[in-house]
């Protein structure tokens, strides 16, 4: 099993929830709906400089879904290229 983090802006939220249910009907997750901080190459601090803010979904994953999520979200930073759409695992017990 594994702990999957997706960070992306709250510009492609429903894109990234809507491809990730319609691949893996049966994923279960979480999403924290404002993230701020900083990339390598901008902010996101949802303040009056950096207005743009971020989302977190936190999902626990079989190992075999694993890579139909890094497919997913493969597919999504190709429609949204400028979006920061970030993608992490972590092996989970």
């Amino acid at each position: 099993m594994y702990r999957a983090e997706i960070i992306a802006n709250q510009s492609v939220q429903d894109d990234i929830i809507e491809v990730l249910e319609e691949n893996i009907p049966d994923i279960l997750y979480t999403i924290v709906p404002l993230v701020q901080g900083r990339g390598r190459g901008n902010y996101k601090l949802g303040s009056g400089t950096w207005p743009e803010t971020n989302f977190l979904m936190v999902s626990y994953v079989a190992d075999e879904d694993k890579d139909d999520v890094k497919a997913v979200i493969d597919a999504v930073k190709e429609r949204f290229p400028d979006e920061g759409i970030k993608l992490f695992f972590v092996k989970a017990e």
